[in-house]
């Protein structure tokens, strides 16, 4: 049986990964709703962004660390909410924030 954040294949286990270790905030995903269709706090000041991550914790929507805002990472700091999604079509990716990588 895989889990989160593995993938099995001819009853082998793979860490989607990689060589690093597993992420354990994985194992605290839980479905979230969008909390808003864009970065309230760059719409409030009439900011554009450049991507959008979502809050795998709360939901919360808030502009990318390529953003000028980097209102996704500001919220991290505020709640300690380790990882964030990539939102759009094709976006497939997670990003642990304590870890600062890719899981």
């Amino acid at each position: 049986m895989a889990v989160s954040g593995s993938r099995t294949a001819g009853g082998a286990v793979f860490n989607l990964n990689g060589t690093a270790p597993r992420c354990e905030h994985l194992d605290q995903i839980q479905p979230v709703v969008p909390r808003s269709q864009g970065c309230p706090e760059c719409q409030t000041r009439a900011n554009d962004w450049t991507g959008l991550l979502i809050c795998l914790t709360c939901g919360w929507v808030a502009c990318s660390d390529s953003s000028p805002g980097q209102h996704s990472k500001g919220h991290y700091e505020e709640t300690d909410h380790p990882l964030a999604a990539g939102t759009g079509p094709g976006k497939r990716w997670r990003w642990c924030y304590v870890h600062q990588r890719l899981v």
